[in-house]
């Protein structure tokens, strides 16, 4: 290995060091950056190493890279979908959601978990806020379901799993950073969206189908209430109600989106607007309410924009440092063809979701490795979606699989760690199975954008 190489794999084992530590990732990124830009200009000034390495073109250009940051239009997106999100989360359409459909479907084998994954694949394109997701559906659900004599391990693993929907189904937070990092028109947010759409749908059909058949497979997994209140067409109405103003949200800002009508950063203020006016509808929408989803928008935009400049500090010496071209001779190096590398990739991204969180994972990896995989000639919206399947993933997945944190955290004391891992865990086969299915049958995210935007 040349110099190169090594300082590569130094910088990765450096930053990989300082978070098992301890070290918040922003300052880990940031600072192993300027670490290595003084290696490298003590290398090349002091000592004569053989690098294109230059403090100017690099540590130099950093005024103007978080400048582009800052002033990207779609950047503004960001806290206006997150607003959105936590907006709906105090809004109360979940607790009605969840009450109506409870009538209608909580007769089943397995009916109260089914609601759960509607209620979840509902909030996901509403919201696109996994965090609480997951919190609203554990505290709405979990203790429900236990006193309907669930598996423990199957309400957890329900509540968690379906919770992380919410950043692969439109309009999720993670697609419109991915399409900003892969700067490519042809992988634009919309695209991204549409391309999400059937991937997200078809996982919570998969969901669906395993709780029915595993409930039906095992009588005391999920059993039918003994007491169960007829149902009627006001409860069917009452369905109705609750449905049809998230509905109503998601078609406003995905269907603005789709057909041109506004932009990504239009649709997102058309949105946080939406959720205000749900929640006052619902009778929820006061002074403190806003406050506080204010306050929280605030802390999560300024978390993802610290790591914004972290990576960016990190990228930027590590391209300093011949980083891309080490990248790139590594993948088209892999004795397999296109598709040999992008499930290679796919197997490299689900492994670092067991240590990383899905900002980190976006800024910095897919930047590197999409340049790469697109002049193999791979559909960059398909790719994208097989990156974001194996991000969702990575939110289960120990020991950093922020939905287990997450859910431990309104969990009834009887459930235990070992519990919530056993109730993941077939969620996590079904996850890779949805990805697989993506990977073999391409169309299923690409069908849909090339019908509306044309294309591949």
């Amino acid at each position: 290995m040349g110099l190169e190489e090594y300082l590569v794999i130094g910088m990765f084992a450096g930053f990989m060091g300082l978070l098992l530590i301890g070290f918040p990732v922003a300052w880990a990124l940031a600072g192993i950056g300027f670490l290595f830009a003084v290696i490298g200009h003590v290398l090349v000034e002091h000592m004569g190493a053989d690098l294109w390495f230059s403090w100017g073109g690099t540590i130099g250009v950093l005024d103007r890279r978080l400048y582009g940051i800052v002033a990207n239009e779609l950047m503004v997106a960001l806290p206006l979908f997150i607003f959105m999100g936590i907006m709906l989360d105090r809004s109360g359409i979940a607790e009605r959601l969840m009450n109506s459909l409870v009538r209608v479907l909580g007769g089943l084998r397995g009916g109260y978990a089914v609601t759960v994954v509607i209620v979840g694949v509902l909030l996901a394109a509403s919201t696109g806020i996994v965090g609480a997701s997951v919190v609203l559906l554990g505290m709405l659900s979990i203790g429900p379901m236990l006193q309907a004599k669930y598996n423990k391990s199957l309400a957890v693993g329900t509540a968690c799993s379906v919770g992380t929907l919410g950043i692969l189904v439109p309009p999720s937070i993670m697609l419109v950073l991915m399409a900003d990092r892969l700067g490519t028109s042809a992988a634009s947010v919309g695209r991204l969206f549409m391309g999400a759409l059937i991937p997200g749908i078809m996982l919570g059909l998969m969901y669906i189908a395993y709780i029915l058949v595993a409930a039906y497979i095992k009588k005391d997994l999920a059993p039918a209430p003994e007491n169960r209140e007829p149902l009627n067409a006001r409860a069917l109405l009452d369905v109705l109600i609750a449905v049809l103003p998230p509905l109503a949200l998601i078609v406003a800002v995905l269907g603005s989106i789709f057909t041109g009508f506004a932009t990504t950063t239009e649709a997102s203020a058309v949105g946080a607007m939406g959720a205000m006016l749900l929640a006052l509808f619902n009778r929820r929408l006061s002074f403190d309410i806003v406050s506080k989803a204010l306050y929280q928008t605030t802390r999560t935009t300024a978390f993802i924009f610290g790591i914004f400049v972290g990576a960016t500090i990190f990228a930027v010496v590590l391209r300093g440092l011949g980083g891309d071209d080490v990248i790139r001779d590594a993948i088209t190096g892999l004795p397999f063809g296109p598709a040999g590398v992008v499930l290679t990739i796919m197997l490299v991204v689900f492994l670092l979701g067991f240590f990383l969180d899905w900002v980190e994972i976006t800024l910095i990896i897919l930047p590197l490795v999409a340049p790469v995989v697109f002049s193999l000639g791979v559909d960059p919206v398909w790719f994208a979606i097989l990156f974001a399947i194996c991000l969702q993933t990575s939110f289960l997945t120990p020991p950093v699989g922020f939905a287990l944190f997450y859910i431990k955290g309104v969990c009834p004391p009887g459930i235990s760690t070992v519990d919530i891992y056993k109730g993941v865990a077939p969620f996590v086969a079904l996850q890779m199975l949805g990805l697989f299915l993506v990977f073999f049958y391409e169309p299923l995210a690409t069908w849909l954008p090339s019908q509306v935007y044309g294309g591949r």
